[in-house]
């Protein structure tokens, strides 16, 4: 399929996913690379609590915060 072709069809709607190779797709500035943080047992009791009532991993929540915390001083 030729450029033109396949932006006619993205820009149309049409479902161009099986024209893509995503095993190779990065988000930019999303790569993901481990850290080992060590919290004291009642953070984590707390962060475990507030998970739950949310429904989701306590990595989500830390992530998050994070996140919300760097935009503030940024």
């Amino acid at each position: 399929m030729k450029a033109r072709e396949f932006d006619r069809r993205f820009d149309e709607g049409k479902d161009i996913s099986k024209h893509l190779d995503l095993s190779r797709a990065r988000r930019p500035k999303q790569e993901q690379k481990r850290v080992n943080v060590d919290f004291p047992e009642w953070m984590i009791h707390l962060l475990d609590k507030e998970a739950r009532r949310l429904g989701v991993p306590r990595q989500s929540i830390i992530k998050v915060w994070v996140a919300e915390r760097l935009e503030k001083v940024a």
